[in-house]
């Protein structure tokens, strides 16, 4: 009497759709098994893809075959799909079986394996298989190409959106809330270029956002963000981006200006990148009066409270109270900027310097205008050298994609110029008119907005001898609003056009910086 092992494998598909259960698996070999009057020695289930032979339960099989050589002689299975639906590694698995001494065989497509021909049956029952997995895995390829094309995010959601499905069973993704919000701030962190990269990501986290450094980072690459979603090359098609069907979180400017500053074409003059705490924001900007260094700070723990100190981590030994410091800060900042004598002279030169910026953004955007024709006709030459056959298909194939990228980077620039021109009041009301109130807005606000104001009036570092803070040198900007003695406040109050004259002419360049980085 020959001894068999039974073989049932399903998968979570075919369980569902094709009715190839366990239980019905086993039935029909114990049947086979009975009329043929063969002993069964033990029944392996296996839930697992027959795409290979690394499956758990076929594996512990194999050991146990061979420890026991002899004990076998049969592996009985319904059909050779539940075997294989690979044809190359079937025949290797078929010649180790038949190496330990056992025959697999299926009961519903039974082949004796000794008669040459059969090995052609073996063939289309190993190939059919694969070929339905193959023929599977291309439809949902293209099915998922197709709907990239049309603009739908396949698959989990990014970060910042969630999976929702419509009444008639549409998939599409949404907003998620704050998560949402987080991004948004994190893209202009990173297009201001204040902070690197790892610390927008850690005030992200301290924000709320939930989320692994590696995926930050794959995130501010992804342009979904912008209302866009990128269709990968394949076989003679380019990778292209297309307009999504999901609302945006950033604009398509502020993506391409953030990989701009990523890949470093856009890097700006950086201050300092120093995360300070609440109660010490000026760590990074003080020196030491004795050994040159920048002085640190931390925190003491006393018995009711924390009293923070900034001190000098050489051997001088330097340590000076927060509290006194940060007031003498304060005290500086009101001297500079309290009274301002010619802030209304100096709305006049923002105007007046607004429409000449105005002016240059138009003709910027008639050179991008220009840049874009340019490229357009280049695509079309080349175009027609390809029809008359002067050029080969991949070289035109390589002029078209680098074409495409570079309209697109145009393009998105086009579109954020346009709107230079609007809010003229916004440009004075939040940031000209805040230039008196410094001292208040350091005084009440977070140690970020702290610092932006330091390193803004004082682009030198100061020196604190714990009485006093040296400084050297003021803004450009705050130091002409504040000069009386080149204007004279009665030459204000009388309008005096030669004095105005003169302002717009020695201010412009500064008036310039202020309306691009709204200081």
């Amino acid at each position: 009497m020959k001894i068999a092992d039974l073989y049932i494998r399903v998968s979570t598909d075919e369980q569902a759709d094709k009715g190839y259960s366990q239980r019905d698996q086993e039935e029909r070999l114990r049947r086979y098994c009975n009329i043929n009057n063969i002993q069964i020695r033990k029944v392996i289930f296996e839930d697992y893809s027959a795409k290979t032979f690394k499956r758990p339960a076929w594996q512990s099989l194999l050991v146990d075959l061979r420890k026991q050589r002899g004990n076998s002689d049969l592996i009985l299975f319904t059909k050779w799909d539940r075997f294989s639906r690979n044809a190359g590694d079937a025949y290797q698995m078929i010649s180790l079986l038949r190496h330990l001494g056992i025959e697999p065989q299926a009961v519903e497509q039974p082949l004796d394996l000794s008669i040459p021909e059969n090995k052609m049956m073996l063939a289309f029952y190993l190939a059919a298989p694969e070929v339905e997995n193959d023929r599977r895995a291309l439809n949902v390829f293209n099915g998922m190409r197709r709907a990239k094309k049309e603009g739908r995010w396949m698959g989990t959601a990014p970060i910042g959106y969630v999976n929702r499905t419509t009444e008639d069973g549409k998939k599409y993704i949404a907003l998620k809330g704050q998560d949402a919000k987080i991004i948004k701030w994190a893209f202009e962190e990173i297009f201001r270029n204040k902070l690197n990269t790892e610390q927008v990501w850690k005030q992200a986290r301290g924000r709320g956002l939930k989320c692994s450094k590696n995926n930050f980072w794959v995130a501010i690459r992804n342009p979904i963000y912008c209302g866009l979603i990128f269709v990968p090359q394949h076989k003679d098609e380019q990778s292209q981006l297309v307009p999504g069907q999901h609302e945006p979180i950033i604009s398509t400017s502020l993506f391409f200006d953030v990989q701009d500053v990523l890949d470093g074409r856009k890097r700006k003059a950086v201050s300092k990148k120093v995360v300070s705490q609440d109660d010490i924001p000026l760590r990074g900007y003080l020196i030491c009066p004795n050994c040159g260094r920048f002085l640190t700070g931390s925190g003491s723990k006393g018995r009711t409270k924390y009293y923070h100190y900034y001190h000098c981590s050489s051997e001088c030994g330097v340590r000076y109270k927060a509290d006194e410091a940060n007031n003498l800060m304060i005290e500086a900042i009101g001297d500079e900027v309290r009274n301002v004598p010619q802030l209304k002279l100096f709305r006049e030169i923002i105007s007046a310097t607004y429409m000449e910026v105005n002016r240059l953004e138009k003709t910027d955007q008639k050179r991008m205008m220009s840049q874009l024709d340019q490229i357009k006709r280049r695509l079309s030459k080349a175009r027609e050298l390809l029809l008359r056959e002067e050029i080969e298909g991949e070289d035109y194939r390589t002029i078209k994609t680098e074409a495409s990228e570079r309209m697109t980077d145009i393009e998105a620039k086009l579109k954020a110029s346009s709107s230079f021109s609007d809010n003229m009041e916004l440009l004075w009301d939040h940031p000209i008119s805040k230039i008196s109130h410094l001292d208040v807005l350091f005084q009440n606000g977070t140690v970020v907005q702290k610092r932006k104001i330091v390193s803004t009036m004082f682009p030198e570092n100061l020196i604190y001898d714990g009485v006093k803070l040296h400084r050297t040198k003021v803004s450009a900007a705050i130091s002409l609003l504040t000069t009386r003695e080149k204007y004279p406040q009665d030459a204000v109050a009388k309008n005096d056009q030669t004095y105005q004259a003169e302002s717009v002419h020695l201010n412009r360049k500064h008036a310039v910086a202020i309306l691009r980085n709204r200081v």
